[in-house]
């Protein structure tokens, strides 16, 4: 940096906050820091007493903060996000729309592994509603090597590093299993909970049907609920390894294409996610979805509802961060859980 006389001062970039206190009026930062000085702010400039000015000195192959935070921007993509402007060389971007943010978490790394420069995020894979913050980015000093943004902008590749996918999935059919809840020996408690979490991403459920006991029983409700033509089925109880819990060949009976029974989630463990020939997703719950405050669902519902593909390899890697740890009162999602 260098020192210069104000009225040599246009096209140079500021290096620190120039404060303007107007008595009774006024008292902040009139000018940051990064500001490049245009003609119409000289008089000001010169109000203020500031008759000389710290700046950066702007040569070729260097860019400005707010020029490199655009460029960062463009690595991110913006569908179904709002931006912010530039302001002190930082952009954040805010959610459009209800859906699953989604991060390319290796290739943010790579970015992120770049000198002077650095895209934060949200965790990736989880719920946001409208206005959420998603993310925001800056360089580290007010100018930088174009060199280092081009680094950045090769370790990013060609594809945008976020997304954020709106729910699209609005309608289940539910069936209940289980002979005592059939005959009315227990009220079913398990239901009204589902259709609840349901709601909460849109989705309205068209049917519930009492399937009761045994795998043709369970195979047979499925697939008059696939005749509902809903974007997704549910199954609710039966999902342990006891012998007369028939949830899980029921569901393989009817044709399902099985992705996982099973899942690295406590509570939440006897999870079934599987497929239809057509990509109607189907899906067992096991019995503490009923009376825990966040499970497996919590977790995988979000994705199905924004038609999210989920793989084996995806439910493998809830492992680390799918461990409740059953604060009194829940939290959810304001916590580590899936995280």
């Amino acid at each position: 940096m260098r020192l210069i006389k104000t009225e040599d001062a246009v096209g140079h970039v500021l290096c620190h906050d120039m404060t303007q206190i107007i008595k009774d009026q006024y008292k902040d930062a009139r000018f940051r820091k990064g500001h490049v000085v245009t003609e119409e702010d000289i008089p000001v400039l010169l109000s203020m007493g500031k008759e000389h000015l710290y700046v950066w000195e702007m040569t070729p192959g260097m860019v400005h903060e707010n020029d490199a935070a655009e460029r960062l921007l463009a690595l991110c993509g913006q569908e179904n996000m709002i931006r912010s402007g530039v302001k002190e060389g930082k952009i954040e971007l805010k959610a459009a729309c209800d859906g699953v943010f989604l991060v390319d978490s290796a290739r943010l790394v790579a970015v992120n592994s770049q000198d002077e420069v650095m895209i934060a995020t949200r965790k990736g894979g989880t719920a946001v509603r409208e206005g959420d913050k998603l993310a925001g980015m800056r360089v580290i000093p007010l100018i930088i090597e174009e060199e280092k943004l081009q680094k950045a902008e090769q370790a990013a590749g060609d594809k945008p590093l976020l997304s954020l996918k709106p729910y699209v999935r609005k309608t289940a059919c539910i069936v209940a299993t289980g002979g005592e809840v059939k005959k009315g020996l227990i009220k079913d408690t398990f239901t009204p909970v589902v259709i609840d979490k349901l709601k909460t991403y849109g989705i309205e459920t068209l049917e519930v049907v009492y399937s009761g006991d045994g795998v043709e029983n369970v195979r047979d409700a499925v697939l008059a609920m696939r005749e509902k033509k809903p974007d997704m089925i549910l199954c609710t109880g039966g999902m342990s390894v006891d012998p007369d819990d028939n949830t899980p060949g029921g569901i393989k009976a009817a044709g399902a294409n099985i992705i996982a029974y099973g899942a690295p989630v406590l509570p939440g463990a006897m999870f079934l996610l599987g497929y239809f020939d057509d990509g109607m997703p189907v899906m067992g719950l096991p019995g503490c979805v009923m009376y825990a405050g966040a499970t497996v669902f919590d977790l995988m519902l979000p994705k199905i509802a924004a038609d999210v593909p989920v793989t084996r390899a995806d439910i493998a890697a809830l492992g680390e961060g799918g461990l409740c740890l059953g604060c009194k009162p829940c939290h959810y999602p304001i916590c580590p859980f899936g995280k």
